[in-house]
């Protein structure tokens, strides 16, 4: 997976037009049930968060479009969950994480609906708790508050941790060498 995240990166800085729409369909990805699990989102939303820094792009843009794919993609995983319910969690790859699907159900039972919010910033619960709250029956109203205001957050920090990290080694750069 390091091998495509680091292909698809040189090919991100070359085509730097395209951020936006990378990043939403970066972040749908990385908040969908079963594309969570196989693509690696998380490192090219950071790497482009870096580029943003090197190369001086506006971060809202970027910022905007990560939180509408965010939405996308839980969105359509909550309704999955509503829509298919346990048939969803027997198929693979989710099958095959039944610990994910287990601390997803207790964060649910523990945190309510605000699990919906932190499972936007933790690995092990992204990839099912969107379908838990679909199978819970959560309401669409109550669903969308939490996931947006995860949404929101989620992609504000995953790019700006690169950004940051971007900030830092370009400062090192100019001032140590």
């Amino acid at each position: 997976m390091d091998i495509i995240a680091h292909t698809f990166i040189a090919w991100i800085e070359q085509h730097q037009a395209w951020l936006p729409l990378i990043m939403v369909v970066f972040a749908t990805a990385e908040n969908l049930a079963f594309l969570s699990i196989l693509i690696p989102s998380t490192a090219i939303l950071v790497a482009v968060g870096a580029l943003a820094a090197a190369e001086n792009i506006n971060f809202t843009p970027l910022w905007i479009a990560a939180a509408v794919g965010s939405v996308i993609g839980s969105t359509i995983s909550y309704w999955l969950g509503l829509r298919y319910g346990d048939a969803m969690l027997r198929m693979r790859p989710l099958r095959d994480h039944p610990e994910m699907v287990e601390k997803s159900r207790a964060a649910f039972v523990k945190y309510g609906p605000v699990t919906v919010t932190i499972g936007h910033f933790l690995t092990f619960l992204r990839p099912v708790v969107f379908l838990m709250a679909g199978m819970s029956r959560m309401t669409l109203a109550r669903f969308m508050f939490w996931n947006t205001l995860g949404s929101v957050a989620w992609a504000w920090l995953i790019p700006k941790l690169g950004q940051f990290g971007g900030d830092i080694v370009g400062w090192l750069w100019a001032h140590l060498f």
